[in-house]
């Protein structure tokens, strides 16, 4: 179907989103169960967001299906990452006033913890991109898109044991960072 679409098949997109739609929305609904309990965006619409994104009916020229999850896994990175900035710049800020309140003792989660994690991932994952960017695009998968260690290394075109050798070191790797960055 993307070797229909790169030669132009007019109906090739219309066939590819149902033939991908349900795992794109297992990968969205993987993700969307380890967000914050706040969170509004549900699984359907992250994937069509991210189909949007993607070039919607207009899909771009694919190399392999490899290519095409790589490429929607970043897609519903950014989306998530956004989202994350725009609900952090109305908490601190946006013109209403600070109330300090113990959200602990009031029972409930507090919605920052899951964004100010998401976007630490994110900029830490910039560093291991430039530091080693097969590992980074394994924990965009893992991370960002939901894909169990085999997916993702079928993706990548690695064995399942390189996948879990880089994903041991890729969290070690953010962890310490992640910690050094939160304590300069």
């Amino acid at each position: 179907m993307l070797q229909r679409l790169e030669q132009g098949d007019p109906q090739a997109a219309d066939k590819l989103l149902p033939l991908v739609y349900d795992e794109l929305r297992k990968l969205a609904s993987a993700k969307m169960a380890r967000e914050s309990s706040d969170q509004t965006l549900q699984p359907t619409a992250l994937v069509h967001e991210a189909w949007l994104r993607l070039g919607g009916d207009q899909q771009p020229s694919w190399q392999n299906r490899a290519h095409f999850f790589a490429s929607a896994a970043e897609a519903m990175r950014r989306i998530l990452i956004e989202r994350a900035r725009r609900r952090r710049a109305q908490r601190h800020g946006g013109g209403l006033q600070r109330v300090d309140v113990n959200d602990s003792a009031l029972g409930i989660a507090a919605p920052e913890a899951a964004d100010d994690e998401l976007l630490a991932v994110h900029e830490t994952l910039e560093r291991l991109a430039q530091h080693d960017a097969r590992k980074a695009e394994l924990v965009k998968l893992r991370y960002f898109a939901g894909l169990t260690i085999e997916q993702a290394a079928e993706v990548l075109g690695i064995s399942a044991p390189t996948a879990k050798r880089d994903w041991t070191y890729a969290r070690a790797w953010l962890f310490k960072e992640i910690n050094r960055s939160r304590h300069d």
